[in-house]
C-alpha cells in the first residue's frame, strides 16, 4: 500500500507520457486529498489532468460518516468495493506520474521511512483508477487511487509495514504497457496487468537517514509553481 509519494515533475512527465499538464500546481510529495497529476484516456487519445489523491476525497465523505482512506484499492476486491467498483466496471483507468513512494520499515523494530523509486532514476507510473465528482457552482473534479497487490514473496516489497500486517505493493505499470492499459476493453484485460515490478528494476534506501514516520517529521514541500 501507499499513502505517500513524490509526484513526477511537469516537464519529465511531458517527456515521458508525451502529455502536457493543466496549468495547476501540486507538490513534490502527495498526501491524502492532495492535487496531483495522473494521465488517462479520454476520446480515444490520452490526457494528463489534476485530480486529488483519493477516490472518495474527505470533502465528499457522508455527514455523520466516520472518515475512511481511499487511497489504496485491492486488486482482488476492487471489483466488489463500493468506492471502487463502479469505475473499475467502466474502465476508468489512468497512470499515476511519481518520481518515487514512500513506505515504513520495522526491520530496526521501529518504523523509519524509506524511499522506493526504479533503479534507473527514470520516473515511472502506478496503475490507478479515476472518477469523476460534480462540485456544483465550482464543475467537474477529478480524484484518483492506486492499485495495490500482495507482495508477500516479492524480495523488495515484502519488507515494509508492520511484521503482522500483509505485505501489499502498489502496481507499477511498465512503459510498454501503458497504451494497453488505459486502453483496456474489459476487466479481465485490466487486471492482467496488475502485477508485480521485478525487484532487480527498482531501488530502496532509507530517507532521510534514520528519520523515523512521523507527520512532526514531515516538512511542507513545494508547489510545482514554487520550484
Amino acid at each position: 500500500m501507499c499513502t505517500n509519494y513524490a509526484a513526477a515533475r511537469r516537464d519529465r512527465i511531458f517527456k515521458q507520457f508525451g502529455v502536457e499538464v493543466p496549468d495547476s500546481p501540486w507538490r513534490d510529495e502527495v498526501y491524502k486529498d492532495y492535487p496531483a497529476p495522473i494521465v488517462r484516456r479520454v476520446a480515444e487519445s490520452e490526457r494528463a489532468d489534476v485530480a486529488t489523491f483519493g477516490m472518495v476525497p474527505r470533502t465528499h465523505v457522508p455527514p455523520g460518516v466516520r472518515a475512511f482512506d481511499t487511497m489504496n484499492a485491492r486488486a482482488e476486491t476492487v471489483g466488489e468495493k463500493h468506492s471502487f467498483s463502479g469505475a473499475w466496471k467502466r474502465l476508468q483507468l489512468c497512470l499515476i506520474p511519481c518520481e518515487a513512494f514512500y513506505e515504513p520499515n520495522y526491520e530496526s523494530g521501529k518504523a523509519v521511512r524509506w524511499r522506493i523509486n526504479t533503479a534507473s532514476g527514470e520516473p515511472f507510473a502506478i496503475a490507478g483508477l479515476w472518477r469523476e465528482w460534480d462540485e456544483g457552482a465550482e464543475g467537474k473534479a477529478l480524484s484518483f487511487t492506486m492499485l495495490t497487490v500482495n507482495s508477500s514473496e516479492h524480495p523488495l516489497m515484502k519488507r515494509f509495514h508492520k511484521p503482522r500486517d500483509e505485505k501489499r505493493s502498489v502496481v507499477i505499470v511498465r512503459p510498454t504497457d501503458y497504451e494497453n492499459w488505459l486502453g483496456s476493453n474489459s476487466t479481465d484485460e485490466a487486471r492482467s496487468f496488475l502485477n508485480l515490478f521485478p525487484a532487480e528494476l527498482m531501488a530502496a534506501e532509507v530517507f532521510p537517514a534514520s528519520l523515523r514516520v512521523s507527520k512532526s517529521n514531515t516538512a511542507t514541500p513545494k508547489t510545482e509553481a514554487e520550484k
